[in-house]
């Protein structure tokens, strides 16, 4: 890939630990980028190296605070503007996905707003990971090529050689995402019902299914502050089972979630590197995820199908 001079790729400020993973697995430099920034907290984007007709790869993660989006949205125009062929943002972590739909009067929709603001930035493909709502890609009218962090997390399910292992899912609203990984693991499904008191507080759990004597795996695409997987684990722990474990996409973990699930009866916690996580525990764990953007990028640089990335 190194040979190939068709194509840059760019890091924001602070997905740029991801881009260098995926960046070595490419086998080429990241590229140049300048992000200046003034006392009031505006900044501005300034690529260092000519990317005029090139394919340009903006790898960014738009998770809080907002500065990561508009930096996103400020590499789209300068590279537009700099005249590249082909500007494809790659979002391991989709923000304001969790805004997907009207669910109550008079709210906004954030991730077609989001979607929008892509569009008009100048955006011609997008490359992300287990959006919130899988729906989120009819939001865009350019190519989205949405990837699963199932090809690294089944495999390392796989490696703990779990013996009577049971899948479970935090909510009704993740059985699809759960089903999906106890019928590629040939294992049963648990589903658990909550109700929530509020946003990011859960007020009550039960558990659809058997957890006695088992090694339960709850399985997510995000942890924000981290009460739902804990009150999960807590009442499965309670029910009897014997062991449970976490995997979720993305580490959001804000607030006091790294201290609930130090404090919570899960044995660990596993996440894709989509997002950095800085305020440490113990009971977390990630696993890179930048071998399968490579692996997309290289794919859509040399227009190949990226669809046997796919383990289910």
């Amino acid at each position: 890939m190194s040979e190939n001079n068709s194509f840059l790729v760019f890091s924001g400020t602070n997905t740029k630990y991801l881009a260098e993973r995926i960046c070595a697995n490419l086998g080429c430099p990241l590229g140049k980028l300048v992000i200046t920034k003034f006392s009031d907290g505006e900044f501005s984007v300034s690529y260092e190296e000519s990317i005029r007709g090139r394919d340009v790869f903006l790898v960014q993660s738009t998770f809080p605070n907002a500065d990561n989006l508009m930096e996103l949205l400020l590499m789209i125009d300068a590279a537009k503007r700099a005249s590249a062929r082909n500007i494809i943002a790659v979002m391991p972590y989709f923000g304001w996905a969790r805004q997907d739909r009207k669910d109550k009067p008079r709210v906004s929709i954030g991730a077609k707003l989001v979607a929008d603001l892509l569009s008009v930035a100048g955006v011609n493909r997008i490359i992300t990971m287990d959006l919130h709502a899988d729906q989120i890609q009819g939001f865009f009218d350019v190519p989205v090529d949405h990837l699963y962090a199932s090809g690294v997390i089944l495999p390392y399910l796989q490696s703990l050689h779990l013996e009577d292992m049971v899948i479970a899912s935090p909510d009704v609203g993740g059985s699809k995402r759960a089903n999906t990984y106890a019928k590629y693991l040939g294992v049963p499904l648990v589903l658990c019902n909550k109700t929530r008191a509020r946003a990011n507080v859960v007020e009550s759990m039960q558990i659809i299914g058997d957890v006695n004597g088992k090694n339960v795996v709850v399985v997510d695409d995000m942890v924000d502050t981290a009460g739902t997987i804990t009150k999960a684990a807590d009442v499965m722990k309670a029910a009897g089972a014997k062991s449970v474990r976490a995997c979720a996409s993305h580490c959001v973990m804000s607030g006091p979630a790294s201290d609930r699930v130090q404090e919570s009866a899960l044995e660990e916690i596993v996440f894709t590197d989509s997002i950095p996580y800085t305020n440490r525990s113990s009971k977390v764990k990630q696993l890179s995820v930048a071998g399968i953007f490579a692996e997309t990028i290289r794919r859509v640089v040399n227009n190949e199908s990226i669809s046997s990335q796919y383990l289910v």
